[in-house]
C-alpha cells in the first residue's frame, strides 16, 4: 500500500505482510522522499511513523516539537516502509497544505493556544518560542475534531452570523425605502416653509455682529490663557535648569542624576501640551453674502436642515434629562513599577468590573478590576499611550503619538499581552472603533483617518475648517464625535467626513464617551465639568461640575457607572479614576 503523498522506490515491495530480502531491499528518508530528494534511511521515529536519513534523525532529536519522540536506529528500524496506524492522523498529517499569510512559501503546522493561530515553522521560531507560547503540532491535536462539539458550536456560529448579515442586508433595504419616501414629505414641508418666510435681514445682521463679538472675546481669552501656560511653564523650566547648573556646580551626582531623569519625564509630558499651543491659529474673517438668500429671500441664511426622526436614537435630538449624582468613590492605579504620577489619558470598559486605562507618563497600559479596586495587570510598552479604544471582547488598540504607531492588545488569562504595531503618518491621538473600523486623530496637521483593523487606510477627512485641533474621538452607526481643543467645540461628521453638527460654548473639550440612548459625555477641563450633550449635538447640560480637569471618562449604561481621569500632575488626582453613579 502506497503512503499518501510519497513515490514507491522501485525496490521496494509494497506488501506489508512479505518482505524482501535485505540485499534486494533499500528504505529511503521519507521527509526528504517528498522533498524530491532520497537519501538512505538511518533511523526509524515510532511517533511520526517515518524512516528518517542521518541528518534528518539528528535534527529530529533536538527539534523541540520532536525532541522527545522514541528513535530506532539502523539496526533496530523496521525494514520495510511504515504507514501510520490511525487512518484519521495520517490524512491529517498530509492535509497541512494550507500556505501561511506572514511567510506564504511556508505551510501551517503548529497551533498556539495563547495566541489561538495557526502558525507555520517560521512564526513558531520567530514570534510563538516555547518558553513564552503553549504552542501544538496540528495532527498532534486534530484527531478529536471531527464530528467534535467545537465542529457544530463554531458552524452555528457561522450559520448564525450569516443569518445577522442576511438580516442586515433585509433592514438597510427596509430603512432605505422609508427613508426615500420620508425625504419625499419633508421636500413638500420645504415647499410649506418657503411661503412662510418673513424675517428682515437686520435680525441676521445682529446675529453676525453678535457671533463676531463672541469670537472677538474667545481670541482674546484664549491669548490670554495661552500667555499664562507659556509663561508658569517657561518660569518653572528655567528653576529647574538652574537647579540642574548648581547640582553639576556642586557635584552632587546623585541629586543631579534625580533631578535630570525627573527632567527628562517633566519635558516629554510638557510636548503634549506644546502641541495644543503650536496648532492654535487666531483665523481672520471676511463676509460672504448669501447670494441666494440676498436675492430671492432677503431674510434667512437657510430654509433649515434635514434631520432624523426619533426613531433613531443613535442621533436623534432630545432633550437632556436632569440627573441625579452621587459621588461611588476612587479607585488609586498607582503601582510599584511606576516611576512618576500617573497621568490617565484614556480608557474602555471591556465589562462592568474589567477597566483598560492608559498611563501616559508611565508608558503603560493598566488593567484595572473594579470590584476590588486594584490594578491586576500592567503592560510596559515602548513610549506613552495617549487614547485605547475596545474592538472585540479580548482585543484593544492603543495609540502611540511619540512612535507614530497603534499598538494592538490582547486580553488573555486576565493579563494583557502586545501583538502586532500599525504604523501611521503623524502623531497619531485619540482612537475609537465601530464594526472593525479605526477612527484616529491627529492633531497636527488636523486630521482625522479611517483604517481597517489590519491598518489599510480607507479615508482621511482634512480640516477644511470644521476643526484645528481633533483630540478625543467617539463614534457609532451614524456619526463620529470630534472634541476639538482649540475650536472649543464638539463635531459631528458622518462616515463621509461631512459635517452634520457642531456643539460649542465649552471652553477646553477633552475626553467623550456615548451613552446607551445616543447621547454623549465630555470632559471640559476649562470648566471643571462634564457635560452631557444630544447626540445630534443641538443642546447639552452639566451632569458633573467643580471637578478637577477631567480628562479622560468612561461609561457604562447597565450600572449608570461614570468614570472619570484627571489631567493633573499631583499625586491627589493624577493617581486616581473617579466613580459617579448617574440616574
Amino acid at each position: 500500500m502506497a503512503v499518501p503523498g510519497k513515490k514507491a522506490s522501485k525496490q521496494f515491495s509494497s506488501s506489508t505482510t512479505s518482505m524482501a530480502s535485505d540485499e534486494d531491499l533499500q528504505i529511503y528518508c521519507q521527509p526528504c522522499d517528498e522533498e524530491g530528494t532520497r537519501l538512505p534511511a538511518h533511523g526509524y521515529c515510532t511517533v511520526c511513523k517515518e524512516h528518517l536519513c542521518k541528518t534528518c534523525f539528528t535534527a529530529h532529536k533536538i527539534n523541540r516539537l520532536s525532541k522527545h519522540h522514541t528513535l530506532q536506529d539502523a539496526t533496530n528500524m523496521p525494514k520495510v516502509l511504515q504507514q501510520p496506524s490511525t487512518s484519521i492522523h495520517t490524512g491529517l498529517l498530509y492535509d497541512l497544505t494550507l500556505s501561511c499569510r506572514k511567510h506564504p512559501k511556508e505551510m501551517i503546522k503548529f497551533y498556539c493556544n495563547d495566541h489561538t493561530e495557526c502558525l507555520c515553522s517560521v512564526c513558531v521560531t520567530l514570534e510563538h518560542q516555547a518558553t513564552s507560547c503553549n504552542v501544538n503540532y496540528i495532527p498532534d491535536i486534530s484527531g478529536d475534531i471531527l464530528d467534535s462539539k467545537e465542529y457544530q458550536v463554531i458552524l452555528n456560529a457561522v450559520n448564525t452570523t450569516s443569518d445577522k448579515f442576511q438580516q442586515i442586508l433585509k433592514d438597510v433595504k427596509d430603512m432605505t425605502h422609508k427613508s426615500n419616501s420620508s425625504l419625499k414629505d419633508a421636500l413638500d414641508d420645504i415647499k410649506k416653509f418657503r411661503q412662510e418666510i418673513n424675517q428682515r435681514l437686520d435680525v441676521l445682521e445682529r446675529q453676525a455682529e453678535d457671533a463676531a463679538k463672541v469670537i472677538e472675546q474667545e481670541n482674546n481669552k484664549h491669548r490670554k490663557a495661552v500667555e499664562t501656560t507659556c509663561e508658569d511653564i517657561t518660569k518653572s523650566l528655567k528653576i529647574s535648569s538652574g537647579k540642574i547648573k548648581q547640582l553639576n556646580t556642586t557635584k552632587q551626582a546623585d541629586r543631579l542624576f534625580i533631578d535630570l531623569k525627573l527632567a527628562e519625564k517633566t519635558i516629554k509630558n510638557m510636548e503634549r501640551q506644546l502641541i495644543t499651543l503650536s496648532s492654535f491659529d487666531i483665523k481672520e474673517h471676511n463676509f460672504q453674502s448669501n447670494g441666494v438668500i440676498l436675492n430671492l429671500f432677503k431674510t434667512e441664511k437657510s430654509l433649515g436642515t434635514l434631520t432624523q426622526k426619533a426613531g433613531n436614537t443613535e442621533c436623534q435630538s432630545v432633550q437632556i434629562k436632569s440627573r441625579q449624582s452621587s459621588h461611588v468613590g476612587k479607585i488609586c492605579v498607582e503601582t510599584s513599577k511606576d516611576e512618576i504620577t500617573c497621568n490617565i489619558t484614556g480608557m474602555t470598559l471591556v465589562t462592568p468590573d474589567l477597566l483598560i486605562i492608559t498611563d501616559y507618563n508611565n508608558d503603560a497600559v493598566k488593567m484595572v478590576d473594579t470590584s476590588s479596586q486594584s490594578v491586576s495587570d500592567q503592560l510596559q510598552l515602548d513610549a506613552g499611550p495617549q487614547d485605547i479604544t475596545r474592538f472585540t471582547s479580548t482585543e484593544l488598540a492603543v495609540t502611540l503619538p511619540d512612535k507614530e504607531t497603534i499598538q494592538l492588545i490582547i486580553i488573555s488569562s486576565n493579563k494583557l499581552i502586545k501583538r502586532h504595531t500599525i504604523k501611521v503618518d503623524g502623531k497619531c491621538y485619540g482612537i475609537s472603533c465601530y464594526q472593525g473600523k479605526l477612527v484616529v486623530s491627529f492633531p497636527n496637521p488636523s486630521k482625522l483617518q479611517i483604517l481597517d483593523i489590519n491598518g489599510t487606510l480607507l479615508t482621511t477627512i482634512d480640516e477644511k475648517n470644521n476643526f484645528n485641533c481633533p483630540c478625543y474621538i467617539t463614534c457609532n452607526r451614524s456619526s463620529i464625535y470630534v472634541s476639538d481643543y482649540v475650536m472649543k467645540t464638539v463635531t459631528r461628521l458622518n462616515w463621509q467626513g461631512d459635517v452634520i453638527g457642531s456643539y460649542s460654548g465649552m471652553s477646553f473639550p477633552t475626553g467623550m464617551s456615548l451613552s446607551d440612548d445616543g447621547t454623549v459625555f465630555v470632559c471640559d477641563e476649562g470648566r471643571n465639568v462634564i457635560e452631557e450633550i444630544s447626540g445630534d449635538c443641538s443642546t447639552g447640560k452639566v451632569v458633573l461640575q467643580d471637578q478637577k480637569t477631567p480628562q479622560a471618562v468612561c461609561w457604562w449604561g447597565k450600572t449608570k457607572k461614570l468614570y472619570y481621569s484627571c489631567d493633573n500632575l499631583g499625586e491627589k488626582y493624577g493617581n486616581c479614576i473617579h466613580i459617579y453613579n448617574l440616574s
